[in-house]
């Protein structure tokens, strides 16, 4: 079922406009065109593709999803097509659909982060960049910048100076303090963050007593995680002014309302888009409802309403 775009749903991140506050999550949705015959991608606040490189990666070996308790695990390892790839064979079918495409970008030292963004900067298709800092800095050992805030800082300030378009640092939920990260990235020019990515664990299979995962650890989604995320995402919200879009977890309409009620302005759904390819379509139904019977006149009212005082 098509819908007319509703302002009522209308939500605005950094520069980028949408019909509402419903994303599709990196890595859990291809490259968008891979969609386009199940769903309506018009009907999406906008569209996050798959993590992009410099050039083609082949991400881990093999086998590389888990299924978990209310959950997965998953150690593709980035494996992406390289952005000039996605430039030139991916790119110019989104661009039909009147849906903003943001592009998340991962790199193993600063300066692939900064080649990223100036490259990017200039196609005028993409309406902003995700910056995925859960990655190794190959330059520090292979600690990822994502765990330390001055690390975090300097990766976003370097995407900044080589873009005009909208930045989005994505969170890591593996470090000791989600907020001191999203502060120093919001001071180093990050328009909004994203939170959280997926949390490190492992599944073994008792009877080889080896790793169920190639790679032994992998990231932890879906319904296990939302918890933890919409904490870290209730903590975030109230250190820092940017917009906040949560993550984790968000199944149905109500989970998406959970994350907008403790301070998000939008919402990305992630693994449930594998268990149901409509899953997205039907929380944007499902926020619409809502809204309208609970007579808001725009969902932005929503964010930050959580009622914490007796």
């Amino acid at each position: 079922m098509k819908m007319e775009h509703l302002p009522a749903l209308a939500v605005r991140v950094g520069a980028i406009e949408m019909k509402n506050p419903v994303i599709t999550a990196s890595g859990t949705f291809g490259y968008g065109v891979e969609f386009s015959k199940l769903i309506d991608l018009e009907r999406l606040g906008a569209i996050i593709v798959k993590g992009l490189s410099l050039k083609p990666a082949p991400g881990n070996p093999p086998p590389r999803i888990v299924e978990t308790a209310s959950g997965m695990l998953n150690a593709i390892g980035l494996e992406n097509i390289g952005i000039d790839a996605f430039v030139n064979d991916k790119l110019p079918e989104l661009m039909a659909c009147k849906t903003p495409i943001i592009t998340n970008i991962y790199g193993k030292t600063i300066e692939e982060y900064t080649e990223l963004a100036r490259r990017i900067d200039a196609i005028e298709g993409i309406a902003g960049i995700e910056v995925n800092i859960s990655c190794p800095n190959v330059k520090a050992g292979g600690v990822a910048f994502g765990i330390d805030p001055e690390a975090a800082g300097k990766v976003i300030a370097s995407v900044r100076k080589k873009t005009c378009k909208t930045v989005i640092a994505k969170l890591s939920p593996n470090v000791t303090s989600v907020s001191a990260i999203a502060v120093s990235v919001a001071a180093n020019g990050a328009d909004a963050v994203s939170l959280i990515n997926t949390l490190t664990g492992m599944a073994i299979d008792v009877k080889t007593r080896r790793p169920r995962l190639g790679n032994i650890t992998g990231g932890l989604s879906g319904p296990a995680i939302k918890p933890i995320a919409l904490r870290m995402v209730w903590e975030v919200a109230r250190a820092v002014k940017i917009p906040v879009i949560g993550i984790g977890g968000i199944m149905t309409a109500e989970d998406a309302l959970e994350f907008l009620i403790a301070g998000a302005t939008a919402v990305q759904i992630g693994t449930a888009s594998f268990v149901n390819p409509s899953a997205a379509i039907e929380i944007i139904n499902g926020l619409s409802d809502y809204v309208r019977q609970n007579e808001f006149s725009n969902v932005g009212l929503l964010t930050g309403s959580l009622q914490t005082s007796k």
